[in-house]
């Protein structure tokens, strides 16, 4: 197994949450790198001279991913001891974001643990039915019931969703204990996979918000721009979205190690206005040309700022953070329903909440994010991403 020993891709393809990418075995691996990420310019390498990180990029909806030498595994365990969700799984054409409340029925706390300890299986039993589907589920977990299922010390940063409030616009704090963010290139295996999961968990839980995504044309959203493109690729991912051993004090203790924080939101676009502007417009609105995706420079201080500018975040030294999105369409032409639903995972929290201070509050103040005034967000929920390590260990 070349570099890979055997024990090591053992506890890889055991501990991960979904373990389609790798397989069980090396010509399941093999199948899935000849065939569909190939098509989708997914690049897998294999190679013991040249290990690289999985690689993302969302311009093109463009993903790789190796498998690693016992080296890489080796450098990867210093930064994260812990095997983490793939939070960072490829970019697929359907997605189902399913935001559930537990119930306070007797055993829904410790049905939920079961479910949540046993996810591996049921994706699994699911992603087996096409290897090439790169079927992936991560699962959040909200501060309200992490003490009661997992019994650890709540991630230092983990709070409810915070409203941001404007003088113009709002982004709602809205309800949610779970989230489940379930992708793959097949809507059928969505569904069976929530179908079942649902099952499992019964009357434990009620469903808070439910939407289906879908990629529209080259990763663009629904106002017609490509969305995405300032996402973290290469080793750059790994430092935005995780949790690292450095970041943990004594008394948040390491269950936040590997894990992720995620923000999410539902936005409804009122395309009829928007498609009243000019592309010039709209361009200046979002700081990139529409057709080809050129950055457009930044305003003058003082002067109204893009979309592009406002949700780039900096600390006080001047370092810049990026958060990894994996956002989706969604909508009905039908009913006039057209949408953005925004998923944010990153190391830390206070990225998006100030990201979403500076779109909303404006900077200066007063100055929103111009989006807004064509995007509605109707929800507001925050989880945190433990490792799968973590997720397997509550049934114990």
């Amino acid at each position: 197994m070349n570099n890979i020993s055997k024990s090591v891709y053992r506890r890889l393809t055991s501990q991960s949450l979904l373990g389609t990418e790798i397989g069980t075995t090396g010509q399941r691996a093999a199948r899935i790198i000849s065939t569909r990420e190939t098509q989708q310019l997914r690049s897998y390498q294999i190679s013991s001279q040249k290990p690289q990180l999985r690689n993302r990029s969302s311009i093109a909806g463009a993903r790789s991913c190796n498998i690693p030498s016992a080296a890489t595994i080796h450098t990867m365990s210093r930064r994260v001891p812990i095997e983490s969700q793939q939070v960072d799984a490829p970019l697929t054409c359907s997605a189902t974001f399913l935001v559930l409340s537990a119930t306070h029925t007797p055993d829904s706390i410790s049905t939920i643990r079961s479910v949540l300890s046993g996810i591996g299986g049921l994706a699994k039993n699911v992603s087996i039915r096409d290897l090439n589907a790169s079927f992936a589920c991560t699962v959040g977990i909200g501060s309200s019931v992490w003490d009661a299922i997992t019994g650890l010390p709540r991630p230092s940063e983990l709070t409810p969703f915070k409203e941001v409030k404007g003088k113009t616009h709002t982004a709602p704090s809205t309800p949610g204990d779970l989230l489940f963010h379930i992708r793959s290139e097949r809507r059928d295996l969505n569904f069976e996979f929530e179908r079942q999961l649902m099952d499992l968990l019964g009357d434990s839980v009620k469903v808070e918000d439910e939407t289906i995504g879908f990629r529209y044309f080259d990763v663009r959203d629904l106002l017609g721009f490509v969305d995405g493109t300032a996402n973290p690729v290469g080793q750059a991912v790994t430092e935005s979205v995780l949790v690292a051993q450095e970041d943990v004090s004594a008394e948040s203790g390491t269950a936040q190690i590997g894990g992720s924080y995620i923000v999410v939101q539902k936005y409804l676009h009122n395309l009829k206005s928007w498609k009243g502007l000019k592309t010039e417009q709209q361009e200046a609105v979002i700081g990139r040309t529409k057709l080809d995706n050129i950055e457009l420079d930044d305003a003058p201080a003082g002067h109204q700022m893009s979309h592009k500018s406002l949700a780039t975040v900096e600390d006080e030294e001047g370092n810049e953070h990026d958060i990894l999105r994996d956002n989706m369409p969604f909508g009905s032409p039908g009913s006039g329903e057209f949408g953005t639903y925004f998923i944010g995972y990153s190391r830390r929290l206070w990225v998006v909440e100030k990201m979403l201070e500076r779109m909303f509050v404006g900077v200066p103040e007063g100055m929103h994010d111009r989006i807004l005034d064509y995007s509605r967000a109707t929800t507001g929920s925050v989880f945190f991403a433990p490792s799968a390590s973590l997720l397997a260990g509550l049934g114990d």
